[in-house]
């Protein structure tokens, strides 16, 4: 078996190991890697285990994708991967796991990263985890009367609020400006560095009908609520969302998810991924009320010039100044200077 480096002409067969591996995850296709690429420019080093077959012809048995994040706030970092939920290894067996972890570590090492942090779905033996997020992952049901049913009461009566006010849908990756304010607004709210539009703008243009964008209005056309999502396999994974808060009283988030739920329903999907959420916080409220049960990641760490697991969270008290003072900021200045913070938020 031979651990190197992913070139161009090895691309196809990468998408295609990933696409027919139980844990491959739309995060780990060479999709994400473009993305991230031609957004904030960090540097990627994505790992390839390679054997023969029978037949002496290689084939690929394993992968870890890694990006290098480096920032004088943040520290200096491999992920595995960056602004996703989940990443990490994928392999055929523990040999080529172990093997890649093995040149993950040299590459740790080499580099002078802080650490490297692997985003799992299961925990690997022997490495420090932290239970930071939870993901909400359920069944659609094959009729859409059956999923609206299955929608616990309360949020029930609020999609149905939605659909009592009128409330217009729109789906179609045209949208991106009126997704990109509603989004700006949200992150502004919530203290966070808006990212720059072209992120969003490259999710749109390198996967594209494999994304796409729903934007909901009022009756008199007001953009109050929207989401970016992303189709794989047989999963619809709504991931960046933001919503008005003035308009609040008229449930926009509720209706929006049904809206998208019942599409992907009529279009076959199977598996509605709510995404990840931490723990105590608002959107992991609003998904345990939607009936989705939560279940824990593990982020786990190899560690090289730290000594305790490291915590850029949010959620880390010696942020918290910062993000109230983010608030208080015009919300204009944060649109100019969120994107040069968010590309370290990772």
């Amino acid at each position: 078996m031979k651990i190197r480096l992913l070139t161009s002409k090895d691309a196809q067969r990468w998408d295609e190991y990933v696409f027919g591996h139980e844990q491959g995850t739309i995060f780990h296709l060479l999709a994400w890697k473009r993305v991230v690429e031609e957004s904030f420019g960090h540097k990627s080093f994505y790992l390839l285990a390679e054997s023969k077959d029978a037949g002496g012809q290689s084939k690929i048995v394993g992968v870890l994708p890694l990006f290098q994040i480096k920032s004088l706030l943040f520290g200096n970092s491999l992920i595995s991967v960056p602004f996703a939920e989940l990443g990490g290894v994928l392999a055929d067996n523990p040999e080529c796991l172990d093997a890649l972890l093995k040149e993950a570590k040299a590459l740790n090492a080499s580099l002078g990263v802080d650490y490297l942090e692997l985003r799992n779905k299961e925990p690997l033996p022997g490495l420090p985890r932290k239970n930071l997020y939870y993901n909400f992952k359920k069944e659609i049901l094959p009729d859409p009367e059956q999923n609206l049913q299955a929608i616990p009461r309360k949020s029930r009566r609020m999609v149905r609020s939605g659909i009592k006010k009128n409330l217009q849908v729109e789906f179609g990756r045209h949208q991106l400006e009126d997704f990109y304010n509603l989004l700006s607004l949200n992150y502004h709210r919530l203290g966070t560095p808006i990212f720059p539009k072209k992120f969003f703008r490259n999710f749109l243009k390198v996967f594209g009908d494999k994304s796409d964008l729903l934007i909901i209005k009022t009756e008199t056309g007001q953009t109050i609520a929207g989401v970016l999502s992303f189709y794989f396999k047989d999963q619809v994974i709504p991931y960046y969302a933001g919503s008005d808060f003035e308009f609040r009283r008229l449930a926009p988030n509720d209706f929006m998810y049904w809206k998208l739920m019942e599409k992907a329903c009529l279009d076959g999907y199977k598996w509605f991924d709510f995404g990840r959420s931490k723990v105590d916080t608002g959107s992991f409220s609003f998904k345990k009320h939607w009936g989705f049960e939560p279940q824990p990641l593990a982020y786990q760490y190899i560690l090289n010039k730290l000594k305790e697991l490291p915590n850029i969270s949010p959620a880390n008290p010696k942020y918290q100044k910062k993000i109230e003072m983010w608030k208080k900021m015009p919300f204009g200045l944060t649109k100019m200077v969120g994107p040069f913070l968010a590309k370290y938020l990772a």
